[in-house]
């Protein structure tokens, strides 16, 4: 796919790895729009590229929705989107109290929100995006479209305590395949990155000592992985024609231990 003139939305483009991709996708000439929660870093961001900011609940239909209408009536209809919006949490499946004895589980609904957030949410705008595309007439090599979507290395392993997010990025992974198929006739193509550990803003503001030890995790480059890096791959699946229905590690090679 020829990047330059197309339209795209970028979910989570507000900071990290979707921030990373917008200014990318930008510098290629794309239109972007950013879908985030954060207003005030967002429009930031939008400004910075020339793109356009839509708050968007990516749980909330009418959200997206309007998201997506804002986005298209400003920059047409994308044929490229690249879900980044997500989050996490970490807590056992039952325990114990060390003090008390007391026991607990996983609250249910604490589990709920990461599925509702990164496996529903991810589905709700690849559904609603691909809609769009279909309207689109094909490119010169039969393509209208092309999705992205952000899992985890711990889709396939999961940390203590990430039962609820390794569940939704497992899914996210699942169901790649399967979205890939059923778009294929109209020229949509779906793929999925898995990045492991990588210097978001999450990490950004943890003590220096932290960062070491994880870096000191990955068997190469012993660092943690740069948001531009995810940028790089996210660009090459939406390049590259051939690229469909697959599901890639972005990791430095790392597999991570119980904790």
């Amino acid at each position: 796919m020829k990047l330059s003139g197309v339209a795209a939305v970028v979910t989570g483009g507000a900071s990290g790895l979707g921030e990373a991709t917008a200014r990318a996708l930008a510098k290629e000439g794309v239109k972007v729009a950013l879908f985030d929660l954060n207003e005030a870093r967002g429009a930031k961001v939008a400004e910075e590229i020339g793109g356009v900011f839509c708050q968007v609940d990516v749980t909330n239909d009418a959200s997206v929705d309007e998201g997506f209408a804002k986005a298209r009536a400003k920059n047409g209809q994308e044929r490229i989107l690249i879900n980044c919006a997500g989050t996490g949490n970490a807590i056992k499946t039952a325990s114990r109290d060390k003090e008390s004895g007391a026991i607990k589980h996983f609250p249910l609904q604490n589990f709920d929100k990461i599925i509702q957030i990164n496996l529903v949410g991810t589905f709700r705008c690849i559904a609603k995006s691909a809609a769009g595309m279909l309207t689109l007439e094909p490119m010169a090599d039969g393509e209208r479209g092309a999705i992205v979507n952000t899992a985890s290395v711990a889709a396939e392993d999961g940390q203590i305590g990430q039962a609820a997010y390794s569940a939704s990025k497992g899914g996210v992974v699942g169901m790649t395949l399967p979205i890939a198929r059923d778009l294929s006739s109209e020229g949509i193509r779906v793929n999925t990155i898995l990045p492991g550990i990588f210097n978001t803003p999450l990490l950004q503001g943890a003590p220096d000592n932290v960062k070491a030890a994880l870096s000191a995790q990955v068997p190469f480059p012993k660092r943690l992985g740069a948001p531009e890096e995810y940028a790089g791959l996210a660009l090459e699946m939406c390049r590259n024609s051939y690229f469909n229905g697959e599901d890639v590690r972005l990791d430095g090679a790392i597999r991570m231990s119980p904790r």
